[in-house]
């Protein structure tokens, strides 16, 4: 009975879907299309239409597109994404990928793993959106591939590198809350060297993050602006031969107010870094091999408030990958390894850990099959091996359509603040382990696709908190249902995700929807480009006991964007149409209308 009551909840809300959206579908979002190439899901460039995984590839023009003014409300708008967010820009925020925990899902900026050790979280807030040339979201398992946190999926932020010849760009806009931000850079290229170099300067007065119904008195009646700065560069040489050596940095720091009751105007100072180093080349026609050197870390220092403290989280490593070409397909093997530092005004009984780990794997494709398999093993100072597996197949059923299922599983340790937070963590506390089942269709046809996945992620000892974090079980299954098709001028895209995130006591997993619904188009017309999109998030709790309901919410944002020059465009947006007053947080608030102009320049 429950599984049928799921799968008439799951139809009704497609059929819903559809009657409710006939003319517009989802943002200018770039679907992944025949044409891409993604890195992420296999470890080495492989075609979109060879996968066995769910992908989504974000470009540079959806993101100049959307409606977003963070990473995480950018993927928002991504089918089987949902977000939560303390307040507004500079705020933190949580992303919750197939309904998994933040904490499930891992951040690479070009590569480079970017996150907090203490709180075991990604750092989603620090790095601007206009910095960002693409972004690729795996969805589902992937510990297999990264290790530890890969259980919901990986979000790979690639920024813009050098190409052949010069070419500057700069932006600047303004918009409601006094938001103000400017950014420039260039690309360039020549023979061997490619190089690139963007800056970016946000300001933002925000207002009160906070309201009335925020827990534990934090509700502060004042505007809590966020300034940010931020740098990127990269550099690539091509040296004698088939060997090349390639190196990138970025940097960013910001100043953030936040809410912690009467009496105090406490501030958050957020600083994050990443930069790696590689050399990479073909040993022989079949044997390509990589050596990469990477450092990301990421601080907080809280000041004039409750409670003061800073935390620092170093992330070093090194990997040595190799990718042989064989007639079954790329091999895949290397290692890796990675050391933790924590370092913090807190006293933590432990505040280094070592992760040496070994992976393997094998994708290919021939002519109707394609498949893929990876194995990894993560020997980690504090908790012992772990061993994931991944396997997948596809098959093309006619022209048309695909087919494909995969099985993952994956592993979590637990974060420095869930062991060793005083009076709040649990030393005794134990890794998680996840096993995920994917089955999907893909239909495609003259500039159409839809595609329909099932997953089951099934987690055992998953950690929450009752008074202090304890290993339970949870599982979290869902239907995510995608279109995107193009009419000549008009592109149109839509999506509907059912998801059933609980915990083996009944009990729904907090500020996760139990059903999301995407919707937009965009529309050319000579030198002006309009487009419009919506989202609807259902209802949701705030808390684990499902006592603090979170209401559902609908907003809607529409642009237009006018390329009056050759070199220039002028874009104006509103956000929040309707002027919705939301909470994707208990107690904190979420921007009402927005009003936002953006005046772009790149030679072309």
């Amino acid at each position: 009975m429950k599984s049928s009551a799921f799968v008439l909840r799951n139809s009704a809300i497609m059929a819903a879907c559809a009657a409710a959206f006939p003319c517009t579908f989802s943002s200018a979002f770039a679907q992944t299309t025949l044409q891409d190439v993604v890195v992420t899901a296999t470890r080495n460039p492989t075609r979109a239409d060879e996968l066995v995984s769910d992908v989504k590839v974000i470009g540079r023009a959806a993101i100049e597109a959307s409606a977003a003014r963070t990473l995480p409300e950018l993927l928002a708008r991504t089918a089987g994404v949902q977000m939560s967010a303390n307040g507004g820009p500079g705020q933190f925020s949580s992303v919750f990928i197939r309904g998994g925990e933040n904490r499930h899902t891992i951040l690479l900026v070009d590569g480079v793993r970017l996150g907090s050790a203490t709180a075991g979280t990604p750092s989603w807030d620090s790095i601007p959106v206009d910095m960002i040339e693409r972004i690729e979201v795996l969805k589902g398992p992937a510990s297999a591939l990264y290790g530890s946190e890969g259980v919901a999926g990986v979000v790979q932020v690639f920024l813009r590198k050098g190409k052949e010849g010069f070419h500057p760009y700069a932006s600047m806009a303004l918009g409601s809350d006094h938001y103000a931000r400017v950014g420039a850079g260039f690309q360039g290229g020549q023979g061997n060297l490619g190089y690139s170099l963007s800056v970016d300067k946000l300001r933002v007065r925000g207002f009160s993050a906070t309201n009335p119904r925020v827990p534990f008195g934090s509700f502060e009646p004042d505007v809590d602006p966020f300034n940010q700065h931020a740098i990127s560069a990269t550099a690539r040489y091509q040296l004698s031969g088939n060997w090349r050596i390639d190196g990138g940095l970025v940097y960013s720091e910001g100043t953030a107010s936040y809410d912690d009751g009467p009496g105090f105007d406490p501030k958050s100072a957020l600083r994050t870094a990443t930069a790696h180093v590689a050399v990479q080349g073909k040993v022989n026609d079949r044997w390509q091999t990589q050596l990469r050197l990477a450092q990301g870390n990421d601080t907080n220092n809280s000041y004039a408030s409750s409670f003061d403290g800073s935390f620092k989280t170093e992330q070093s490593e090194f990997t040595w990958q190799n990718e042989i070409a064989t007639p079954i397909g790329v091999v895949l093997a290397g290692v890796e390894q990675r050391v933790q530092r924590v370092k913090s005004d807190t006293v933590f009984t432990v505040g280094k850990r070592t992760i040496n780990a070994v992976f393997a794997g094998l994708n290919g494709k021939h002519e109707r099959h394609s498949w893929q398999f990876n194995v990894r093993r993560d020997s980690n100072s504090q908790f012992g091996d772990a061993t994931t597996g991944f396997a997948g197949y596809g098959f093309r059923v006619s022209p048309q359509w695909r087919v494909h299922a995969s099985h993952g599983t994956s592993f979590v340790a637990p974060s420095f603040n869930q062991l060793y937070y005083p009076f709040f963590g649990n030393p005794a506390l134990q890794p998680e382990h996840g096993k995920n089942t994917d089955l999907g269709v893909t239909w495609s046809a003259a500039g159409h696709e839809a595609k329909l996945v099932r997953y089951d992620n099934k987690i055992r000892g998953f950690m929450t908190n009752t008074t202090l974090p304890i290993n339970v079980d949870a599982r979290i299954k869902g239907w995510t249902l995608e279109y995107t098709g193009k009419f000549n001028a008009l592109e149109l895209r839509a999506s509907a995700d059912s998801l059933d995130p609980m915990r083996t006591n009944g009990r729904q997993l907090p500020r996760r929807a139990k059903t999301q619904l995407t919707a937009g188009a965009d529309y050319t017309m000579g030198a002006w480009r309009f487009g419009g999109s919506v989202l609807h998030v259902g209802d949701r709790f705030d808390d684990a006991a499902n006592l603090k309901p979170l209401a559902a919410y609908t907003t809607a944002d529409i642009y237009a964007d006018w390329q009056f020059a050759r070199d220039f465009h002028v874009q104006a947006k509103v956000n929040n149409l309707a002027d919705r007053t939301y909470e994707t947080a208990l107690g904190y608030n979420q921007p009402g209308r927005s009003v936002f102009v953006t005046l772009r320049w790149q030679p072309k």
